[in-house]
Order: structure tokens, then sequence, then C-alpha cells
């Protein structure tokens, strides 16, 4: 900021006052019409001039008057000779006087800054050191706690004292960067890769891991403990830490570069969080950080912070698990739940879908077949899935289905609230049924998400299955002989598997295909499923209108639909899918308005993580599906959003190759 002087102002104006005549005078000889005309003008300007320096000196005079007031009339001396550098500033922040020890100390006995800004001298507003006195600033290459004393009168002023804190400082500082920050560490797949391998060769895999991780942490400060034979402790400074948030975690690609000799890559999952009071306390903070990284997929880094996660990595897809161990302990688990309750609700997303509704459908009936009274958390006036609720009214099964409103009344003390299909409080279809039931099961397979549910008493998280119809398929297998579904509930799950791996093309694994087979046992039929996926011929126009109309951008396909309508929710799903079919098209991005909101539907074919960038969007998903919901905007702004972000991401790759 430019600075300000008041005994600047009354020689300039003479100066140009004087200068103003002369020029008039030469003019004179010049040419004597232009005087004639010009002089009258001069002389107005330099009378205007003369008047606003009487003004300014009329405005010094009460200035200087009041400051001594302020500073003189109690031990003027010991003010100026006080042993502690003070200043002081107008409130509008302009500075007007300092001591001598504010001179020697803080300025070094360099140039006098009267007149000068507050901001020019240190970073902080006035108003900021007032209301937070005594505050911390950086001025020169020293700290300084600032004091602030308000004074008052017809010319109030603000009089701040500066106590040195630079060595103190120093010290909070070099604590700082010493502080620890305990990381654990675990190869995600080592059971469905290193484990897999041959003996000898898998002593080769797993020695060229642990040497990548072991030079990984030369690199610091701190050391590192093997805990297991896939685990492990490691115990850095804070320091260090920054330079890994630098270069991005890069222990991830090197680990990741290490193939099997199936070319399967092996990847490592990393939870960090630092040191705040205790290291007990840290340690927990990290395996909940690990645990938020694999329940995400693996291969990334997930970063304890004061308001939640941090994240780094995630460009891998997970490894199919293809053990069932954790599947029958969940269902025998879920069993006693049930047995014990005195009813269940199933309640999925809102705006649910055929995944949702689907896997809700299987848990309703299961529970039914054991004995308990069960319903579907469903709002049939908006939902994706229509078509399925017809035919369950079709085969005189909508008693099954209950609206939030008149589901609430069927909360008891006992009651069981199973919610499917997603793990979120935002997005489930009634918030106060959840709020309302003490005993809560969580079964999704969507990457965790920061805002999680996190009092369930089952919470069954994979994020590597292809939907939750195929996690609820696989209970349900082990919840009896009981258990046995009909054909239209059988058809509803293969519909859920369906939708969400675009007819077995997309995230699909053995056990896909092993639940697919079981319901087909159970007597579901593949050409009655597809007719759930039907649409008009009008949806089908406006969806080619959407694929048209798509832009490149490194290789995702950005599509903004102007258009609205009830059916936009299934539109633009369906014609982000189509845009995969696109040649060079590894994402698609649809974008539509609905009542002021901007939906952005998003998929991949599994080379571009979309959920990374609909998480930067203030959305998520899954790797290759996911969607954002943003208020307060339009189509454009969140467009020229999305492009930057995928430009971020793009580049990220690039260096990552």
């Amino acid at each position: 900021m430019k600075p300000k002087r008041f005994w600047l102002v009354r020689p300039l104006n003479i100066m140009l006052i004087a200068i103003s005549l002369v020029m008039c005078g030469v003019l004179f000889f010049a040419n004597r019409l232009l005087f004639f005309i010009f002089t009258p003008i001069v002389l107005l300007l330099d009378i205007l001039a003369a008047v606003r320096i009487w003004r300014i000196q009329q405005d010094l005079h009460k200035v200087i008057t009041s400051m001594g007031k302020a500073v003189s009339d109690r031990n003027e001396a010991g003010l100026i000779h006080f042993p502690i550098p003070s200043l002081l500033v107008s409130l509008q922040g302009e500075i007007v006087w300092y001591n001598e020890m504010f001179r020697a100390t803080v300025l070094n006995n360099k140039q006098d800054i009267f007149g000068y800004a507050l901001r020019s001298l240190i970073e902080e507003d006035l108003s900021d050191l007032l209301e937070r006195s005594p505050h911390r600033v950086k001025c020169g290459k020293g700290y300084y706690e600032v004091y602030t004393l308000r004074t008052e009168g017809e010319q109030p002023f603000c009089l701040l004292y500066f106590v040195d804190v630079t060595k103190l400082e120093l010290i909070r500082q070099e604590s700082e960067r010493r502080r620890p920050v305990v990381l654990i560490m675990l190869i995600d797949n080592y059971e469905e890769t290193i484990g897999k391998e041959a003996d000898g060769n898998r002593l080769k895999l797993l020695n060229d891991v642990r040497n990548t991780i072991q030079a990984f942490a030369d690199s610091t400060t701190g050391f590192i403990r093997r805990t297991d034979h896939d685990r492990y402790l490691m115990i850095v400074e804070q320091q260090d830490l920054e330079k890994m948030f630098r270069n991005r975690f890069e222990v991830l690609d090197q680990v990741r570069a290490v193939e099997t000799e199936n070319r399967t890559p092996v990847t490592l999952s990393i939870g960090v969080a630092p040191v705040i009071d205790t290291l007990h306390r840290a340690e927990n903070e990290a395996r909940q950080a690990l645990e938020m990284a694999l329940g995400r997929g693996g291969d990334q880094v997930a970063v304890k912070t004061k308001t939640g996660y941090e994240f780094f990595g995630g460009f891998s897809k997970g490894v199919e698990k293809q053990t069932k161990v954790k599947t029958r302990i969940v269902a025998s688990a879920l069993a006693e739940l049930i047995k014990s309750s005195d009813n269940v609700l199933v309640m999925g997303h809102r705006f649910a879908d055929l995944d949702s509704l689907g896997s809700a459908i299987g848990l309703a009936k299961a529970c039914r077949c054991l004995g308990k009274e069960s319903y579907i958390v469903l709002d049939s006036r908006r939902n994706l899935a229509d078509v399925l609720v017809r035919r369950l009214v079709e085969n005189k099964e909508q008693n099954m289905i209950c609206l939030p409103e008149t589901a609430i009344d069927l909360v008891m003390d006992k009651t069981l609230l199973i919610i499917t299909d997603t793990h979120t409080v935002d997005l489930i279809e009634s918030p106060d049924i959840y709020r309302r039931c003490k005993q809560v099961v969580v079964i999704d397979h969507h990457r965790k998400m920061v805002n999680h549910i996190d009092n369930a008493v089952i919470f069954y998280h994979e994020p590597f299955a292809s939907s939750a119809s195929e996690m609820v398929t696989e209970l349900i297998q082990y919840l009896g002989d009981a258990c046995r579904l009909n054909r239209t509930e059988a058809e509803a799950l293969l519909s859920g598997i369906m939708l969400d791996t675009k007819n077995f093309v997309m995230k699909t694994g053995v056990r896909t295909f092993e639940a697919a087979a079981y319901l087909r046992r159970l007597g579901a039929d593949t050409i009655s499923v597809r007719e759930l996926f039907s649409s008009t011929i009008d949806s089908y126009r406006r969806r080619a209108q959407i694929v048209s109309g798509a832009e490149l951008l490194h290789g995702c396909a950005i599509a903004v639909c102007d258009s609205s309508g009830d059916d936009m929710r299934v539109i633009a799903p369906q014609a982000a899918d189509e845009l995969l079919n696109i040649s060079g098209v590894k994402a698609s991005f649809v974008l539509y308005a609905n009542g002021g909101t901007v939906n952005i539907s998003a998929r991949s074919m599994g080379a571009f993580n979309v959920q990374v960038i609909m998480e930067k969007m203030g959305g998520g998903g899954h790797h290759t599906m996911a969607g954002a919901q943003i208020k307060d905007t339009d189509c454009h702004q969140a467009r020229t959003r999305l492009a930057a972000i995928i430009e971020e991401y793009a580049a990220a790759q690039e260096r990552k190759e």
C-alpha cells in the first residue's frame, strides 16, 4: 500500500500553484488570447487549492492536538522511552507515531514510516488486532505478540504494544516440525496377489515390496517396523509428512510397479495421523484412517486432519476377494439380529434405483422367511425403479413397500433398520427413521465417504463388490435353507446386479457370476429382467440428443442437458453409459439442472476414477460410477469447474505415468 504523509500535502500544492502562475506568465508573452482564456481558470483552481490547504492544516492541527492529549497527558516522556516497542495508529490503520524502542528494535533504525498504512508493516488488519488481542504477528524477520489499547476522545487512536516473542516462536515452529506422526501401512491385496504365488516367486515379490517400503522409510527421519506379514508401523516427523505431501506419496506408485506373474499389481494402503496429545490416540486414528482408505478401494493414503480426512492416490481398481469367510460371519450375525428384533425396516438411498430397491426386496423377503415382519421404506412417488414397483404390484407383493411417513410409526424399541446401497446419512431415504432406530445394519459397496454412518451394529462394506444386490445375494445363501426367494425377488436382485455392472461388463468378478448363477437357479429370467430397463421412444430421443452434444476433454466426454423433466434422473445416467461406447472415451459426465440444483452423472470404464472427480465436486460414489449435486450454481459454471478438476486429474495421471 502506498504511503501517505500529512506534511507533504502543503508544499506539493504550493509548488503546483507556483508552477501554474509561472506558466500563465509565459503564456502572456506567447499567446495573449490563450492567456486571457486560461488565466481565470488557473486563478480559480489556485484559490480552490489554497482553501483545500487551509482545511488540511486545520484537520492536521486537530489530529496532532488529539494525539498529544492521548500520548502526552500522562507521562509523555515515559511513553516515549517506554521499554516496549509502541505504535500509535488511527482507526483507519494509518501510522501516526511510534516510540524510540519501536524504531530501534522493530524497524532496526531504518527509514521512518510515519503516515504509512499499518498493512505495509504487518499482514493483519487493525480490526483483527482489536478483536484478538493479544495476537501474534510477523513483522520483518521477527515475531511479536501485539497488545492493543484504544483511546477515547474527539480523535480516537489505537496504541499497539509489540512484545518480542521471536525465540519462542522459532522454538514452537521447530517443535511443530518435529511432532511425531503415526503411519500404518498395509499391503491391501496380499492374499490375492503375493499369497497365491509360488514359494520362490513369493519370496522375490515380498523382498521387492519390502525393499521399496524400507527405501521410503529411509528417506525420512523416522523408523519403520513390520508388525505382520502384510502390515507395517512407521513413526516419522511432521516435516517428513510435509515432504510426502509434496511428493504425493510416491511410494504408492513404486509399490504398484511391483507385479506378480499374472501381472496383477501389488497395492499399498496407508493410514496417517499426527500426534495431537498422546501416541495411543494417534495410533487409533491412524487405524481408522487405514480403514477409510481400504473402504475406498485401497491403493491410497488417508490422512487424518482436524476437519476430516485428506486422500492421496486411489487410481487403481480394488482387487476382488475370493474368500467368503467374511460373508458367512456377517450372515450369521445378521440372522441373530433379525431373530432378536421386533420387526425389520429395510431402506435404501433417495431416488432408489434397481440396485437399491432390488437389494431391499431381497433382504425384506429374507427377514420374512426368518419369521419377522419386515417392510421396505420407499418413497414410491420419487424413485428410479417404477417398473420394478409395478411388477411387485402385479405379483400382489406391494404390501412389502411402505412410505417413509407411514414407516416411522412402525419403529419400536427393538426395530432393526437395514440400510442398503448407501452408507451416508445424507443420502438415505428417511433420516428421521434412522435417528429413531437403535439398531442399524449397513450393507453397501460404494467407496467409503468421510461422513459415513458410524453407529452401525454391522457395517458390511465391500468396495470391490459389483453391487449391493450381489452382496445381499451372497448373504441370503448363508442365512439358512428357510430363506428361499421366489422368481420376482430373484429377478429384482438380478436387475440390481445388471444395472451396476452394465449387463456384466463393468466391475464383474467371479463372485458376481456366482451370485447371478444362484439367482438363475431360483428362476430369474434374463429376458424378464431386461424388460425392467426398457424406456419410451421420447426418452431414447432425449438420450441421443445428450450424447450428440457431448464434448471431449482428456478422454472425458462432457455433455450438458438444457432440458428438464421428471425422467432426467434416469436418462442422464443412461446417456453417460452410452457415451462410454464411443472410441477414445475413458469417462463420461452428464450435467443437468433440476430445481436450482445441478446434477452430475459420472461413469468410466475403470481407467479413470470418477469418484475422485465427483468428491472434489462435493459428491461421491464408486471408481466407475459416481455423481454429485451442486446447489446455487448453473450448468455452465458447474461445467467450467468440472473441466478444471479433470485437467488437474489428467496432469496427475501424466506425472504418475
